[in-house]
């Protein structure tokens, strides 16, 4: 693959990545326009406190693109355990891919899309029934040509 001949390599998240999957999370929201620039501290924080548990005890999984020992992208999945439904009477486990981010000077080298294949490799290995994700508008034709389709997903956000 292109990537590996200009040098880069995917491996699994570790604990001490949560400054990079941090900042990454952050740079992707200022990316997508929606993060208010006073909200950056206290996002940060809680961020890395969520990290800070769910990395070491499996409940975030995290995939890093390194370059010359620099990490360059980075995504990530929670998963969740599905109630049976049609097709699936036995439930099964659902993916929820987030934070895939891309350093801007690494961009258009295929890293976004070598993550997502490390990641749909995990999750056939797994034998995960649903993959799901909410893509930026930068980053849906990737996930179309990946067989990602839209659906009905509706939010409300106004509870808390």
């Amino acid at each position: 693959m292109a990537n590996k001949e200009l040098g880069y390599r995917v491996r699994h998240a570790a604990p001490t990545d949560a400054a990079v999957i941090t900042h990454h999370r952050i740079a992707m929201f200022r990316d997508m326009g929606v993060l208010d620039e006073r909200e950056v501290p206290a996002l940060n924080a809680a961020t890395r406190a969520y990290l800070a548990e769910s990395l070491p005890s499996g409940a975030y999984l995290g995939w890093m693109v390194e370059a010359a020992g620099e990490v360059v992208a980075g995504g990530g999945v929670i998963m969740r355990q599905l109630l049976p439904r049609p097709g699936q009477p036995d439930g099964g486990e659902e993916a929820y891919v987030l934070n895939v981010y891309v350093e801007p000077a690494h961009r258009r080298r295929g890293l976004a899309r070598a993550l997502m294949e490390a990641i749909l490799d995990w999750c056939r290995a797994r034998q995960v029934s649903r993959v799901s994700l909410h893509a930026s508008d930068a980053g849906r034709p990737l996930y179309e040509s990946m067989a990602f389709a839209q659906t009905n997903e509706m939010r409300r956000d106004d509870l808390a």
